[in-house]
């Protein structure tokens, strides 16, 4: 279901799976990554085909050695995703734990015989969990309030900069106008009456509900035909 990048390495699909739930469908998954001084970030993403539960998303956890002891510390919840956002960039290493190093030494480190990225200095192990979305939600609030001013937003799904919420009214308002500027077209006049035939409502109530499940903000942007 799932897959990670780790820059300079290649993509990883050696997932496996934790628990084992009576319909056979795992709910539990896990990476393991060898560390190397230079790792911070990685990318993980749905593999082609995969599609979450309704109301459910892929909580995201890293579990990295202790610093001191060497030992596994506790798994620190890193992100999610979700159908809406199948992708992301997440950072592995906690804030202050190891500098962040600079492009030109990460760059080098790819370079290098063998795909080293530095010395080793143990293993991440990489969580993942298939959750209700309600119980991911106050997780990423309080990653969202530990994240760094400039940093990208762990949200779900991102909204643009500066989106504002719109009331009920013009949301039912742009909902009428997309109907009847569907229907107009196969409007017939019937004795200097505009008539539409029931079909064309059920064909637009199908456009509809296809255009909502692609692109669920669509009415809600300030012009719903972009």
């Amino acid at each position: 279901m799932f897959s990670v990048v780790v820059p300079g390495r290649p993509c990883l699909t050696d997932i496996v799976a934790i628990d084992s739930q009576p319909n056979g469908q795992a709910t539990k998954f896990a990476f393991t990554i060898p560390l190397s001084t230079s790792l911070s970030d990685i990318v993980v993403f749905f593999l082609p085909g995969t599609t979450l539960p309704s109301n459910t998303g892929a909580a995201i956890y890293a579990q990295l050695p202790d610093q001191n002891t060497g030992q596994p510390s506790g798994f620190r919840f890193i992100g999610a995703l979700a159908n809406e956002k199948p992708s992301g960039i997440f950072t592995v290493r906690p804030p202050g734990s190891t500098p962040r190093r600079s492009e030109a030494e990460e760059e080098d480190d790819m370079l290098d015989e063998g795909g080293a990225n530095g010395a080793a200095t143990g293993v991440l192990t990489l969580g993942i969990s298939i959750e209700e979305a309600q119980n991911i939600a106050p997780q990423l609030a309080a990653l969202e309030a530990e994240r760094p001013s400039g940093q990208m937003s762990m949200a779900l799904v991102p909204q643009a900069g500066g989106q504002r919420q719109i009331s009920t009214k013009v949301l039912a308002q742009r909902i009428i106008g997309n109907a009847f500027n569907f229907l107009a077209s196969f409007a017939e006049n019937d004795k200097g009456q505009d008539v539409v035939p029931l079909k064309s409502f059920h064909n637009w109530w199908a456009k509809f509900e296809r255009r909502i499940e692609a692109d669920p903000t669509f009415l809600e942007r300030e012009d719903p035909n972009t």
